[in-house]
């Protein structure tokens, strides 16, 4: 749509499902620094270090996400890190170290990591959302600790373990296995489950925030995320909304825990790469078109989130060469389709990066003095345009719901 078009206004804000909500996904420690006195150890010169993002800055930029149309915002898990980075490869970063600036490398469940902030300042975060129409959504990780971590020896009555230690095959065995070399938690033993669990439960309850967005759910068994479910709606409250990291999700292999209940949603991990292929002439538009139809397959009253880019894969952008309007063109489809939109920090200012680790960068925040991102430059074409997708989304229910039409022939190279 030319610029000189109007502007579409936005709806009031009314009550809302999860179907209907546009979620932002934002790593603190690469968003916004709003207190330089918690910048332990911080190197922005190494691109696995911390660089000083927290929970205050983020907070004091809600109004930008406000004013970008967004309505639901997940944060990485915020509790305690392990305290040495790890030896990693990574190319063209000589020096480099992995840090847990990310969250999932977990030394304490039961404490915060003061890089991140403090529980108050995630209170206020949560309350100041909320206070925009903005909910929360809390990453969590229930199957395994940090490389090093208090539980790295903890130990039963009867002398067993808490953690399994050794890489093993997540292939054969994906419950057993330690994903990326990660120690496993056992939590098939309820002590263990339930440590983790209570802990994930007391820190939401403290905060407020609205759901959980569970990492590594094909790691744990259904038998725990029943109980997990039961217990989030017995102390949480029955609207509690649960989004699972399935890798390899999809209408079809996510319906066994929808059917189950185990969770309200699941991330659709074909929309990034279908996309991607279509809008480069890999494969036929009738194709692409039969798949976006198979979405709508998803059982009736549970969500699909589908995202472009993710902090696990190369960013769209990088993967289109840099093309923006083929980029657009992605971004307009996922406007327009059914399921949660998922958009990761940045994506709508054209923030650069590609493959990991350069997919976890900073912010970008031009000229305005905000650190890490301060001076990257960034496309504010690019987010008046999602703007406006956001705006149109959000005014028009069809656009989130509803069934699923193709208007064009199938010899057509249109997609209508």
């Amino acid at each position: 749509t030319p610029a000189t078009a109007a502007p579409i206004a936005a709806p009031p804000i009314t009550p809302r499902t999860w179907a209907d909500e546009i979620l932002y996904f934002v790593l603190i420690d690469r968003f916004a620094d709003g207190d330089p006195g918690n910048n332990r150890g911080v190197d922005r010169r190494n691109p696995g270090g911390w660089h000083g993002g927290d929970l205050k800055g983020l907070t004091q930029q809600l109004d930008e996400l406000k004013d970008l149309g967004v309505t639901a915002l997940w944060i990485n898990p915020v509790q305690l890190q392990q305290a040495r980075g790890m030896p990693a490869q990574a190319p063209g970063t000589p020096g480099f170290t992995h840090e847990g600036f990310h969250g999932y490398w977990i030394h304490d469940f039961t404490q915060m990591e003061p890089r991140f902030g403090t529980e108050a300042d995630l209170k206020r975060l949560v309350d100041e959302a909320h206070r925009r129409g903005i909910k929360v959504l809390l990453d969590v990780v229930v199957n395994h600790a940090g490389y090093t971590s208090s539980y790295t020896g903890r130990r039963t009555a009867d002398g067993t373990a808490w953690l399994r230690v050794g890489e093993g095959n997540c292939e054969v065995d994906p419950i057993t296995c330690a994903v990326g070399g990660l120690p496993d938690f056992r939590t098939e033993i309820a002590e263990v489950r339930d440590h983790v669990i209570d802990a994930n439960i007391a820190l939401a309850r403290r905060t407020g925030v609205d759901g959980f967005r569970i990492d590594t759910y094909k790691h744990v068994e259904s038998a725990v995320w029943l109980e997990h479910r039961r217990r989030t709606r017995a102390q949480l409250g029955q609207g509690f909304f649960l989004l699972a990291e399935y890798w390899g999700g999809t209408a079809q292999s996510l319906d066994g825990f929808f059917a189950r209940d185990e969770v309200d949603s699941g991330f659709d991990f074909s929309f990034k790469g279908s996309c991607e292929a279509w809008v480069q002439g890999r494969g036929r538009t009738v194709a692409y078109a039969a798949y976006l139809r198979n979405r709508h397959q998803v059982r009736p009253g549970y969500v699909l989130a589908h995202y472009l880019s993710s902090h696990d894969e190369p960013m769209m952008l990088g993967n289109l060469q840099g093309d923006r309007e083929r980029f657009r063109v992605c971004a307009a489809l996922q406007m327009s389709s059914l399921g949660m939109p998922v958009i990761y920090y940045g994506e709508e200012v054209a923030r650069g990066g590609h493959d990991w680790p350069f997919n976890r960068n900073a912010m970008p925040w031009g000229n305005r003095d905000i650190q890490p991102g301060k001076g990257v430059v960034r496309d504010e074409a690019m987010r008046a345009f999602y703007q406006q997708l956001i705006r149109i989304r959000l005014a028009h229910p069809a656009l989130r719901r509803g069934d699923y039409t193709m208007l064009t022939q199938p010899a057509d190279s249109v997609l209508a």
